[in-house]
């Protein structure tokens, strides 16, 4: 059996599209964050470089992910 989706209710939902996406990036900025900052944090524990690498790899995180959504807004500003 199929879902069918009446064609008024499309719109309702497409408004809140734009929302999810900026949720989704806001995990993903958090998550790469994180994850970075935790590989950073051991490698500066193997090597006793402390906080050199830990705070390098968080802002190499920060700065790919927040480059990464500045690409994605510009090019769906450019669909529109």
């Amino acid at each position: 059996m199929e879902a069918t989706v009446n064609k008024t209710q499309r719109p309702r939902y497409q408004k809140y599209q734009s929302v999810m996406i900026i949720s989704a990036w806001g995990f993903v900025i958090a998550l790469a964050s994180f994850l970075f900052l935790y590989i950073g944090y051991e490698i500066d524990r193997y090597f006793g470089t402390a906080p050199k690498f830990m705070f390098g790899l968080f802002f190499l995180a920060l700065f790919l992910c927040i480059g990464r959504l500045y690409r994605e807004a510009w090019l769906r500003r450019k669909e529109v």
